[in-house]
């Protein structure tokens, strides 16, 4: 949560950066550079900066402006985008995103690899979307973001769908994704939307619990979930990135980058200026 300490870190932080709040400091680069492709020794010298390269798509994620309107301190937007698809390839944002969440974790004097966590989906407008569905309960026609995140909010899977796919359908994709990347992981928190025998059992199967935390209506007015609020406040860190209260995605493979690259920016400034 936003406070008055917290305001005051991340001012001193950002007169460390060049020319934008969202430019890499000198420490962000430090942990970000081994995990960027090295030039090779063969053929034509790199003439592209990646720390520029990083540095732009941070500011667009962040601001929420189009390739084609990058400011000119920034390489040509030709050549960020020829980078960006590079990465996606090579599913780099994800790498650093999990390197930076077990380092956190470390230092948050948890283990590296979680072992509990929570489910729950988001849905949002995609105006730019190939496929989109309509999501009645919300009553918004766009995609569903499904995740999951550990108990402390940090995002461990993602599954993009059209929105009128429910929560318990789009939740089995991560499951699998679960436990192929964090293998420790055996308790969820859910909401009872994922009630549902064919997912449970699916669970089950996989050797998960999933824990149905459910809402009583006895009081009124708002009332914070144990568990479940902390899958909302991962939500809220999405959406302080602009590029990302809209699915302005056509693919899904460029969506969840962005997903990526907006979360793994938050830990590396995280556990670069503790």
């Amino acid at each position: 949560m936003w406070n008055t300490s917290t305001r005051g870190r991340m001012a001193a932080i950002e007169k460390k950066t060049k020319r934008y709040p969202s430019d890499l400091t000198d420490e962000e680069w430090g942990a970000l550079e081994p995990l960027l492709p090295q030039p090779s020794g063969r053929g034509r010298k790199r003439t592209t900066d990646l720390r520029e390269v990083v540095n732009a798509l941070r500011y667009m994620v962040r601001s929420g402006c189009e390739w084609r309107m990058l400011p000119v301190h920034f390489p040509p937007w030709q050549t960020i985008y020829w980078w960006f698809r590079r990465f996606v390839r090579s599913l780099l944002f994800r790498t650093i995103h999990d390197v930076a969440l077990m380092i956190d974790r470390e230092r948050a004097g948890r283990e590296a690899s979680p072992t509990a966590g929570v489910i729950d989906s988001q849905t949002i407008k995609a105006p730019m979307a190939d496929k989109r569905g309509y999501d009645a309960g919300k009553k918004i026609t766009g995609r569903k973001r499904h995740i999951a995140v550990d108990t402390d909010g940090r995002l461990l899977a993602v599954n993009l769908t059209t929105a009128d796919i429910s929560d318990s359908a789009g939740a089995m994709p991560i499951l699998d994704a679960i436990r192929k990347r964090w293998p420790w992981i055996k308790h969820f928190f859910a909401d009872g939307a994922y009630d549902r025998r064919k997912l449970l059992d699916k669970a089950a199967f996989l050797d998960f619990v999933v824990e149905v935390v459910r809402r009583t209506d006895n009081d009124p007015g708002f009332k914070v979930i144990p568990r479940r609020w902390v899958v909302e406040r991962s939500f809220g860190w999405l959406t302080r990135y602009r590029r990302l209260v809209r699915d302005y995605e056509r693919r899904l493979d460029v969506s969840e980058a962005m997903i990526f690259l907006a979360m793994g920016n938050l830990l590396v400034r995280r556990i670069s200026h503790p």
